[in-house]
């Protein structure tokens, strides 16, 4: 699972892109797609307006870096890090982030 953190919200660098900037960063993510397309099961979605639920409360969570997530399937995280090496999102002004998840299988399910 890869997590995306940019430093402004998907949100927020959506409503503020030009749409000359929209469409070359959208002809990024399809060339990075098609490439990788053997490994994306879910090519996810942009993310915003994170909730922190507990027992009992509901607050606003602290995750404004988080911008969206993609599910990839690979042998090893090591092999996602490398199918990531060139991701478009490295594109975002700032200081863009990826962090690599590993999902488990749930013992007995």
């Amino acid at each position: 699972m890869l997590l995306y953190h940019a430093p402004e919200s998907a949100r927020e660098m959506m409503a503020n892109i030009t749409p000359e900037q929209a469409k070359a960063g959208m002809e990024l993510w399809g060339a990075w797609m098609e490439k990788n397309k053997g490994s994306i099961t879910d090519l996810g979605a942009p993310l915003a307006g994170s909730k922190s639920v507990r027992r009992d409360s509901v607050a606003d969570a602290d995750n404004s870096t988080v911008s969206g997530y993609t599910l990839l399937e690979a042998a090893s995280p090591d092999a996602v890090v490398k199918i990531v090496q060139d991701h478009p999102h490295f594109q975002t002004p700032g200081d863009a982030s990826i962090e690599v998840f590993e999902v488990l299988a749930i013992p007995g399910m």
